[in-house]
């Protein structure tokens, strides 16, 4: 009994379950299409919006590609700007200065080879990128710089000697930034600064200027030796000329006052004297030693002693 009482009792609860899923409404197809309408819609413009917004970083400039009327006239600048998504896509650029080294061989008006490196800073023409990009692209640097530059400093340095290319560096230089403006200016590129880093020569004209500068010296080196042997002449002529009027002026001085001599000798002895008071080594002199001799003061004038 209390199995069939338990049996008719699951029999009554999942009957009375099946009742109640039979009464569970479900929505009409009209809510579940409008549901379905909702996120469709929704997820498009979510899409719409979130592609039809594009930024410009600063120091950059922008323009926009339309896939009907192709690359618009307008330029757009920093900040946040629409577009029509799918139909149009941005076109970035960057328009700070950016510096380029490049390094050419050419030759001189008297035929030598010159190794010249430039360096420019360089950046498009921000109202001309439309066109910029209808004619070069976006890598404009690459395909322009390396040609107007190496032509540039060809025909420059062409009108130049060598040794003018270095005594008149500034001159060059200044021609080389002026041409390279005018070339780059055709290409709506704008050159902000041009510069020679270096300039070097063939290896035979290095060693030829070398070899000059050593001669050079040389030349100036014998030149001062000639120089300093006539001056070595002059000093002796004039040391001679000074003995021989020291020596009449002596000579005259003795003849008119004989006691000059014993004023000389007493000079002489003083000096001695002086020096050997000095040295460490204690010796005796007698007057001859010291070239006085006080025997011949007491003469007279006669001569006799």
């Amino acid at each position: 009994r209390r199995d069939c009482s338990a049996r008719f009792g699951d029999r009554l609860r999942h009957s009375g379950a099946m009742q109640n899923v039979r009464n569970v409404k479900l929505p009409s197809a009209g809510v579940i299409a409008g549901v379905v309408q909702t996120v469709v819609f929704g997820g498009g413009a979510t899409y719409g919006l979130y592609n039809s917004l594009f930024n410009v970083e600063g120091g950059h400039r922008a323009i926009v590609y339309n896939r009907v009327m192709g690359v618009k006239d307008k330029v757009y600048s920093e900040g946040t700007h629409l577009m029509v998504p799918w139909f149009e896509r941005p076109i970035t650029y960057d328009v700070r200065a950016r510096a380029h080294q490049v390094s050419s061989t050419s030759g001189s008006k008297d035929l030598q080879m010159v190794n010249i490196s430039l360096r420019v800073l360089t950046r498009p023409d921000a109202s001309k990128l439309p066109e910029v990009y209808r004619t070069l692209g976006t890598d404009f640097n690459e395909r322009v710089l390396p040609s107007i530059i190496h032509e540039t400093l060809k025909s420059v340095v062409a009108q130049y000697n060598a040794s003018q290319l270095l005594t008149q560096r500034e001159q060059v230089s200044l021609a080389v930034r002026d041409t390279l403006v005018r070339r780059a200016a055709h290409f709506n590129m704008i050159m902000d600064d041009v510069s020679i880093t270096a300039l070097t020569f063939g290896r035979e004209y290095t060693a030829a200027i070398e070899a000059k500068q050593v001669a050079q010296q040389e030349a100036e080196r014998a030149k001062f030796i000639v120089e300093k042997a006539v001056q070595d002449k002059r000093s002796a002529v004039i040391k001679a000329e000074g003995e021989a009027k020291s020596a009449k002026l002596i000579g005259e001085a003795i003849a008119n006052n004989p006691a000059f001599i014993t004023l000389r000798k007493i000079e002489a002895a003083r000096e001695i004297a002086q020096t050997m008071s000095e040295s460490n080594n204690r010796v005796m002199l007698n007057a001859d030693s010291l070239l006085l001799n006080l025997a011949d003061v007491g003469h007279g004038k006669d001569g006799k002693k």
